[in-house]
């Protein structure tokens, strides 16, 4: 169990939180919110004992184990492998592989000790207890279900970019099996499929999980209660976030009515103060409502919502009816064919979310409509057409010597400094902040500056990739509420779901190197991509008798051509049959490696020893049939080359 008892977090003289009581149960999923700055990863710091409570305390039953995952880890270096970082969550396993190691050594070396038999006995026992023959099966599994490819597995850690490597860090953190699991930001370096993976995994982790995060969609399906730090007190929703947005509305009805009744009862007993103090009839009733006054506990004022902010984009003028037309677009990094002979329409008032998963070319496509890339084929922007393209990776642009008021003011045509720092105010920067050096920002305080100078620009053309990284909800709210009216036309990478259903109203994707257009929504394109799956995974691959039989030499005899087509149908049949038995048993793999990466399956040796040898055995029986489906259809395309 883990409790807050009265904890206040006092930080730089400035206290975030105050009397803050709460009590985790186990199996909880608490979604933990509130506005940037207000202590939500200090107090996820503060539960993970990286630093102390200002005041009160934090109490854990027994031996709790509690695992941190934050955006600090991206300064972890190591030469190892990614599967080798991953497997270090079996610390205790480890270690137990090599003392058994040691004892075969000892025993391989000729030393006769009855006592290593027992030693080497009890130790095996318990590495099989622990899942130790299976832990890189477990490891395996993760590491795929967040997005890593087998060969990548062994690639040294250092060698990835700070996302992925944040994924490594991320399965060793789930491989540990904590009983509390604290996840701050945890989507913000994943694509869909992944973050479709962690919400399918976190659904059967069995300890409990803290989330913060500013992926809405996520935060729904993931909590059941949502804890809010505001006014420096902790305030719980026994909900999903959707519950809490409909409580908080009437909550902050409440506090405002409370707070506006106060008021008004306090400026009544002032007046009546201020009026009969110096009246000797009146003076000791004065006095008495004085040191009521003093004695009450004071409503604070209800906390103002930044994102109320009616922050527009603006165009400087209309583009003609055709944005854009990609035609046969041809891109390859080396080897590695990105697109091949693809192409799409961009029309006016289109806004299109580009989506799919890491590696396939959003990004890179992104990059090719911008002209920032190098490729093959057409690209024809249309009529008035001026853009403004805003990418995670591409912030040179910024004059290091500026400050972020500078900065933007620069791309701000004909808006006053009070307009300008209003922007800046949704995008986190306040006050005396807008006066920092471009040079002394963080990498998500530049994408910040860089997306407020794109909301300036004026153009009638935006491309935007990843433009809610490092925004918290509320601000993702007013980014929502520009683009809905934006007159203009968009292309938006994200993996926000949340966000893209908000603001498209069409799907491009890339699937066999080709763009393809879904003329819906987001949620329509999901709804419409599993009802596909679905069909595909239940219907049988297409026979290849009539593509055969057309393949046929005109001039055999009539019986030489019954002959040849009995024997094309069998070999069909027979093709057929191997490929749905292939089918069958590769699908029949993927569940027994889903419930390898089971943490319940991995626990239980015995199971997962069973698991793995039915996962041995139809490896093998897919090997052989893969030999005959070779063997037979080599036999059909000899046939039709004839």
């Amino acid at each position: 169990m883990l409790s807050l008892d009265k904890v206040g977090i006092d930080f730089g003289g400035n206290w975030l939180l105050r009397e803050a009581s709460y009590q985790f149960a186990p199996g909880d999923r608490v979604g933990l919110i509130g506005r940037n700055g207000a202590g939500k990863s200090t107090l996820l710091r503060m539960i993970a004992g990286d630093i102390s409570p200002s005041e009160g305390n934090i109490h854990f039953s027994g031996k709790t184990k509690i695992a941190f995952f934050s955006q600090d880890l991206l300064s972890f270096q190591t030469e190892k492998s990614a599967v080798e970082v991953a497997r270090e969550a079996f610390a205790e396993q480890l270690k137990l592989k090599d003392e058994i190691d040691a004892l075969l050594e000892k025993m391989e070396s000729g030393e006769e000790d009855p006592e290593l038999w027992d030693q080497l006995a009890k130790k095996q026992a318990e590495f099989e207890t622990m899942g130790g023959p299976g832990m890189d099966a477990v490891v395996h599994g993760v590491l795929s279900g967040l997005g890593f490819k087998a060969e990548e597995h062994d690639m040294p850690f250092h060698t990835f970019s700070g996302g992925w490597r944040m994924r490594v860090l991320l399965a060793k953190m789930l491989l540990t099996e904590p009983d509390y699991l604290l996840l701050d930001e945890p989507t913000n370096h994943l694509d869909l499929p992944s973050i479709q993976w962690l919400e399918s995994y976190l659904k059967n982790f069995a300890g409990a999980c803290i989330i913060v995060s500013h992926d809405r969609m996520f935060m729904d399906r993931m909590a059941k209660k949502v804890l809010e730090i505001s006014l420096r007190r902790l305030h719980v929703y026994n909900g999903n976030y959707g519950y809490y947005l409909k409580e908080k509305d009437l909550r902050k009805e409440q506090h405002l009515r409370a707070y506006e009744n106060q008021q008004k009862h306090i400026a009544e007993q002032e007046r009546f103060i201020n009026r009969f103090k110096a009246k000797a009839t009146k003076a000791r009733q004065a006095q008495s409502k004085l040191k009521q006054l003093e004695k009450l506990e004071r409503i604070e004022a209800p906390e103002e919502e930044g994102f109320n902010l009616k922050i527009r984009f603006v165009m400087n003028q209309t583009s003609g009816k055709e944005v854009l037309k990609l035609n046969d677009i041809g891109k390859s990094y080396g080897p590695k064919e990105i697109l091949r002979d693809t192409g799409g329409e961009i029309l006016r008032s289109d806004k299109i979310g580009l989506i799919g998963a890491n590696g396939l070319g959003k990004s890179t496509l992104l990059r090719i409509i911008a002209e920032r890339e190098s490729f093959e084929g057409e690209h024809k922007l249309g009529y008035n057409v001026n853009f403004d393209f805003f990418a995670q990776h591409q912030l040179e642009a910024l004059n290091l010597k500026n400050t972020i008021l500078e900065e933007v003011q620069a791309a701000a045509t004909g808006k006053t400094e009070t307009e300008v720092r209003n922007v800046l105010g949704s995008f986190m920067f306040s006050g005396e902040e807008v006066d920092k050096k471009i040079s002394v920002l963080s990498g998500g305080e530049k994408s910040r500056v860089a997306l407020a100078k794109t909301l300036l620009s004026e153009a009638n053309f935006l491309l935007l990739d990843e433009p809610t990284n490092h925004l918290d909800i509320q601000s993702i709210e007013m980014l929502v509420e520009a683009l809905d009216a934006y007159p203009g036309t968009y292309v938006v990478v994200s993996h926000d779901r949340f966000f893209l259903q908000r603001v498209s109203n069409k799907v491009w994707y890339i699937e066999e190197k080709q763009i393809k257009e879904y003329p819906g929504t987001y949620e329509e394109y999901a709804e419409w991509k599993a009802r596909q799956d679905a069909e595909l995974s239940s219907t049988n691959n297409p026979t290849q008798q009539e593509k055969e039989e057309k393949k046929q030499d005109s001039n055999l005899s009539y019986k030489e051509k019954r002959k040849r087509q009995n024997l094309i149908r069998k070999l069909t049949r027979d093709q057929e049959k191997f490929e749905n038995e292939i089918e069958s048993k590769e699908a029949k793999q993927a569940e027994l490696e889903k419930a390898m990466a089971d943490p319940e399956n991995a626990r239980d040796f015995q199971k997962l020893s069973d698991l793995q040898a039915q996962f041995d055995k139809l490896g093998e029986e897919l090997m052989e049939l893969t030999e005959k489906w070779e063997e037979v259809s080599m036999q059909l395309e000899e046939m039709g080359e004839e």
